[in-house]
């Protein structure tokens, strides 16, 4: 496919913020990367109406809606829950690390365009999707559905954060997949983006984290994490031969430093830390995903499809 620029997309407030249609960001990239609708493995009916299909001649008649007949002349099934292919739970990290680089595009952008298209592509193949968002805690979530008027509810959700405040925000990456792990009653699919840099704070965070990742696992979700990162800054430690003040986005403590000075002693510590956390997510069954802001959304799609692949074979 072409990859979209997603810049193009957007338009920049004066105080900060980004305003960007994300129904039509979501339906160029996800149109320009596949087509078409699967079967559903699922079979019965819940008590969760979702919305309505065309009836096929042969099939129960239980469960056809009268009323829309009168109106349409014309049979439709109501379709619930229980026959999407699949329940998807969307986990973006909302705290203020996740608006770097401050003045550019940046990682909760990325995270939330990618959701957008990731929902998109859920609502053509009528999987369910629902949203969650966390900073030191829990602030959003809604439960899975696949009807459009809740694909545009959490577009305009997402939408609404890209103009938040983000500043002093900090995260809480542990209790939140917690709290999220309760929240969701049904077997589902939960994809994380998060920079995960919370995490590296000690030995004991990063053990309460895969605790939090472990609570998931046990309910029996399927989880995907995207390491949402700005790859030239924050891995390679890219930047010009020159001082820098470099200020924690999430404290507001402040550095003076020449990036050389550090760069060699930076990248091999977070290496060191990146090895770990694949081996740990590896050790408990997590796919773990890159996420470069910079290399575009199919490489999101693109890990989400194998997965599902792999969860049919």
């Amino acid at each position: 496919m072409v990859e979209m620029k997603a810049t193009s997309f957007f338009r920049g407030f004066p105080d900060g913020g980004w305003e960007v249609n994300l129904e039509i960001l979501a339906r160029q990239v996800v149109e320009g990367f596949i087509t078409g609708l699967h079967k559903s493995p699922f079979h019965g009916f819940s008590v969760e109406f979702a919305e309505h299909r065309l009836y096929n001649s042969g099939e129960s008649v239980k469960n056809i809606d009268w009323k829309l007949y009168g109106r349409t002349d014309k049979l439709f099934v109501k379709r619930f829950e229980e026959e999407t292919n699949l329940r998807c739970q969307l986990v973006i990290d909302i705290s203020s690390s996740m608006y770097y680089p401050s003045s550019d595009y940046n990682k909760f952008i990325f995270s939330a365009c990618s959701a957008a298209a990731l929902m998109y592509l859920f609502k053509k193949q009528r999987d369910a999707f629902g949203l969650s968002c966390f900073s030191d805690k829990l602030e959003f979530s809604s439960p899975a559905k696949s009807t459009t008027v809740h694909q545009k509810y959490l577009f305009a959700e997402l939408e609404r954060m890209m103009k938040r405040d983000s500043r002093g925000t900090k995260t809480d990456v542990v209790s939140a997949l917690h709290e999220i792990a309760e929240l969701l009653h049904k077997r589902s699919m939960v994809i994380i983006f998060s920079d995960m840099l919370e995490s590296a704070v000690s030995a004991e965070r990063q053990s309460a984290l895969f605790g939090a990742l472990q609570h998931l696992k046990h309910n029996k979700h399927e989880v995907i994490v995207f390491n949402v990162l700005d790859f030239s800054h924050e891995v390679k430690f890219d930047f010009k031969n020159r001082p820098y003040r470099f200020t924690d986005v999430e404290t507001g403590e402040e550095v003076k430093l020449h990036p050389l000075e550090v760069k060699e002693k930076y990248v091999t510590s977070v290496e060191i830390y990146r090895k770990e956390l694949q081996l740990k997510c590896t050790q408990y069954h997590i796919d773990l995903i890159d996420a470069d802001i910079s290399a575009g959304f199919s490489q999101v799609l693109q890990a989400y499809l194998i997965k599902r692949s792999r969860m049919r074979a």
